[in-house]
């Protein structure tokens, strides 16, 4: 069962050895991120789990190692060969310097279907054991005319929407084409996060808090803490 879930962004500059002299420009977005892993760890899971989208689907153990090398710096999260797409070894970092240690970490494709999504967000809530999910997750990219995607009017409210849902202690049920329309990259990653029991938005069996909601380089990127309600 899901005790906890916490939602981050995957962005490589969350980390100051990327982002050099504009490193300070996150520092409130870090403290979020590592707030939200500090309470999943308060929730007393037996296992944790982290979530992410990639371009190919993925399962891997705990063991599972990543590198930011691609994004130009061999940052490692993990001592292995590194396999973790971005947004996993985001996850794994964020929960290395929590003190935490994943169980597993599922790569989730980007054009994945609601029904695989939802799927593996039932697998993950089964069983009796305490579990807490890491989900990475990036909202719109169309927020602003400097934005990866350009500025899209559609972005802000939908993005919105996203947070007040997980606001409320659900998550969202996004169209796939509408999200990869508005670059979206935290699509997949949140409807499995909704396969796990956390509803649509609303009446749900979380809690839901934001410690985070802005766009400083026109990426929606928002930290939740969804607990039991």
């Amino acid at each position: 069962m899901i005790v906890a879930a916490a939602v981050c962004p995957h962005p490589p500059l969350l980390f100051p050895e990327l982002a050099g002299a504009a490193a300070a420009e996150l520092d409130e977005l870090r403290a979020a991120c590592a707030a939200a892993v500090g309470r999943l760890a308060e929730a007393a899971p037996e296992t944790v789990v982290v979530v992410g989208g990639a371009e190919t689907a993925g399962s891997y153990g705990p063991a599972a190692a990543g590198t930011l090398a691609p994004w130009g710096v061999d940052a490692r999260a993990g001592a292995g060969e590194p396999i973790l797409p971005l947004s996993l070894t985001v996850g794994r970092r964020l929960l290395e310097a929590g003190g935490l240690t994943a169980s597993a970490f599922h790569a989730v494709p980007f054009d994945a279907s609601p029904e695989e999504c939802a799927a593996l967000g039932a697998d993950l809530a089964a069983g009796d054991a305490r579990a807490a999910l890491l989900v990475m997750a990036d909202g719109s990219a169309c927020l602003t005319e400097k934005a990866p995607g350009y500025l899209d009017p559609r972005a802000e409210p939908y993005n919105a929407a996203i947070v007040g849902a997980l606001a409320r202690g659900g998550a969202p049920e996004l169209d796939p084409g509408e999200a990869a329309g508005l670059w979206v990259a935290g699509r997949a990653a949140l409807t499995v996060l909704a396969g796990a029991g956390a509803g649509a938005g609303a009446g749900g069996p979380f809690r839901g808090e934001i410690l985070y909601d802005d766009a400083p380089y026109g990426v929606g990127y928002f930290v939740a803490l969804l607990t039991g309600a």
